[in-house]
C-alpha cells in the first residue's frame, strides 16, 4: 500500500514538475537588476548608521531618544530592503513535493 501511495506522489510530482518548466521556459528571461552606483552608495551610508547607532549607548538616551533611533531603523530597513528585492521563490513542483513528504512523514 505504501509503494503505491509513493509511486503515485513520485509521478505526480514529476509530472507537474515538467509542467512548471515547461510553462517557465515561455516566459522571458527577467534581465538580472543589478544595483546602481548611487544605490550601492546608500546601502553603504545605511550600513555604516547602523553600525554607529549599535555602538551607542543606550543607557544614558531617554524615552523619547529611544523612540526615534528605533523609527530611524524602520525606515532604513525598509529602504535598504526595497533596494536589494530579495525574495524567496517556491516553484510548485517543489511546493507539491514537500506537502506530499510532509503527509507521508506525519
Amino acid at each position: 500500500m505504501k509503494k503505491s501511495i509513493l509511486n503515485f506522489s513520485l509521478a505526480a510530482a514529476l509530472m507537474l514538475g515538467g509542467t512548471s518548466a515547461a510553462i517557465a521556459a515561455e516566459k522571458p528571461v527577467k534581465e538580472s537588476s543589478e544595483l546602481s552606483e548611487a544605490q550601492v552608495k546608500r546601502l553603504e551610508e545605511i550600513d555604516a548608521r547602523v553600525l554607529e547607532i549599535k555602538e551607542m549607548d543606550f543607557s544614558e538616551m531617554s524615552r523619547e531618544e529611544r523612540k526615534e533611533i528605533k523609527s530611524e531603523l524602520k525606515e532604513l530597513h525598509k529602504e535598504a530592503k526595497q533596494n536589494r528585492g530579495s525574495g524567496l521563490y517556491i516553484s510548485t513542483g517543489a511546493l507539491i513535493i514537500i506537502i506530499i513528504l510532509l503527509i507521508i512523514l506525519l
